[in-house]
């Protein structure tokens, strides 16, 4: 698994407001990223599916990302029959965002909860704001700067127009605190079969300091309470929609019937089998 800082690692200027044509002819699956900048992701082929401390998200090129700066995972699939995956990455940073609400008279915002992550669907507007921003990507010189911070401000009136002054203030939002951000990830992610590292990333932790506060706050190990929320769950999926134990194993986390079967007794004492019948 690769850890990507962006908007460093595409050797762009430093500057306030950033964009990027992100052509590749390769999947990738699970990604770090670390985003310095906010970013919206403009996806033109492919699929993307994200990870942060809110529930995952999956798009196709009828939708677009909004994503706060901080830790994510990425996981990028190409589209068929081209084989290829691009996306239209435009960065800003917090000044610009505080900046344009000032300019806007935005500035005295409503404590709301912090959105890391918002899926947006494309209408006629935005997809021809996207093929001008394409075209702003292979401008050079001084007028880039200057062009780019007025397509910034186009989209952004644009969606607080569409979306209510609530989708600016909702980007401002206050920061959380660790245990709130650790128990956001964990509830979010945990039917995903995410590994320790990589849900300890999404929180900004180490694994140590992770299992140290996870501890702390649901009062048993990780692999314990991971354990028994995908029992649950398949208990569930037994009960209610009619699934067959050999179907399920894998997909919360087994390797084998066997081992889902054993833990499932230790649970409920009873086999998966005999608790569907039962129930």
């Amino acid at each position: 698994m690769k850890t990507a800082s962006l908007p460093e690692d595409l050797a762009l200027s430093k500057t306030e407001i950033e964009v990027f044509d992100y052509n590749v002819s390769h999947a990738c699956e699970k990604n770090k990223i670390i985003l310095t900048q906010n970013t919206f992701s403009f996806l033109q082929e492919g699929l993307k599916e994200v990870n942060t401390n809110s529930s995952p998200i999956t798009i196709d090129n009828s939708s677009f990302l909004l994503m706060k700066s901080g830790h994510c995972l990425m996981t990028e699939k190409l589209s068929a029959p081209k084989r290829t995956y691009r996306s239209i990455l435009l960065f800003f940073s917090d000044e610009s965002l505080l900046a344009f609400g000032h300019k806007y008279n935005f500035q005295n915002s409503p404590c709301l909860e912090l959105m890391p992550i918002q899926q947006l669907a494309y209408d006629e507007f935005t997809k021809s704001y996207v093929k001008g921003l394409k075209e702003i990507a292979s401008v050079k010189g001084a007028a880039r700067s200057k062009l780019l911070q007025v397509k910034f401000e186009e989209i952004m009136l644009y969606l607080t127009e569409i979306y209510g002054p609530e989708f600016y203030y909702s980007l401002l939002g206050e920061l959380d605190l660790k245990s709130n951000k650790l128990m956001r990830v964990v509830e979010n992610n945990k039917l995903d079969r995410l590994t320790l590292t990589e849900l300890a990333f999404l929180c900004h932790m180490s694994i140590s300091s992770f299992k140290r506060e996870f501890e702390k706050q649901y009062g048993c190990s990780p692999i314990k309470w991971f354990q028994d929320q995908r029992l649950i769950h398949s208990a569930f999926l037994l009960k209610t929609k009619k699934a067959r134990p050999s179907d399920l194993y894998y997909q919360i986390g087994y390797e084998s019937l066997s081992n889902f079967t054993q833990a499932f007794k230790k649970k409920f004492g009873s086999t998966p089998k005999q608790y569907q019948l039962k129930n």
